[in-house]
């Protein structure tokens, strides 16, 4: 019997081997969102991996659109503008507002990746913060555009804007009119100061790079926000 003991401490050790696989194996179909190599769905909730796949989406135009075409989101595909680093192959606008309030103007067209992070951004950032500082939605969201071929302004680095894998906010309409923009509304003292301290404290991580009016004086009047993909996955939130 005693010649049998460590046969069966590895028999039980390997058990527990198996049991804690089948257990991983299935957590991880349960959690899509947490693992790097599923696919992207709009309707997963944020995990581990979003921000990485939304990066891996800025250089995947079929994945990107397929995504949307599986939330059943309409949308019309711009035309490609530019060339090499300032060629613009995502562009896009939504036709419907389920997955983001109305862009006003409408034509803004960002980029597929970030037209997806900003999908997350309305359900898990924007809408909850909006009702609970005023008790109602956002319906309008404005903007000062895309796709703009340029360098970074005082750097020699090519802009997100140049292939609209980059969006600027400048103000949010809540549903009964009232509009909060940052040139007006960003320094402390109401509920609109707060509100929008607390959309850009929750796009962190979401988008690769946030930039608000704490950044520079260039952002004064809104948020930048972009896909950028660089090394180790690492954001800037400024």
């Amino acid at each position: 019997m005693t010649s049998l003991r460590p046969y069966l401490l590895w028999f039980a050790v390997a058990l527990l081997l198996a049991f804690a696989a089948v257990r991983g194996v299935q957590w991880m179909r349960d959690h899509p969102e947490h693992v790097p190599g599923a696919r992207f769905e709009l309707a997963h909730p944020q995990g581990w991996a979003t921000h990485r796949k939304l990066v891996a989406l800025a250089d995947d135009d079929a994945a990107c659109f397929a995504a949307f075409d599986r939330s059943g989101a309409g949308y019309l595909r711009r035309p490609v503008v530019g060339e090499g680093v300032c060629r613009a192959s995502q562009r896009m606008i939504l036709t419907g507002n389920r997955l983001v309030p109305t862009m006003r103007p409408a034509n803004a067209a960002p980029g597929c990746a970030v037209t997806a992070a900003m999908a997350l951004w309305t359900r898990d950032v924007v809408q909850p913060a909006a009702e609970r500082y005023f008790g109602q939605a956002v319906v309008e969201l404005e903007n000062l555009g895309s796709y703009n071929c340029r360098k970074i302004a005082g750097g020699a680095a090519q802009s997100q804007h140049s292939t609209a894998n980059a969006i600027d906010i400048s103000a949010f309409v809540l549903a009964d009119g009232t509009r909060i923009a940052l040139i007006n509304d960003w320094e402390p003292g109401d509920r609109r100061s707060e509100f929008l301290h607390a959309v850009r404290d929750g796009s962190c991580g979401l988008f690769s790079t946030v930039l608000s009016p704490d950044h520079n004086a260039a952002h004064a009047d809104h948020f930048h926000f972009d896909m950028a993909a660089r090394t180790a996955g690492w954001t800037v939130c400024r």
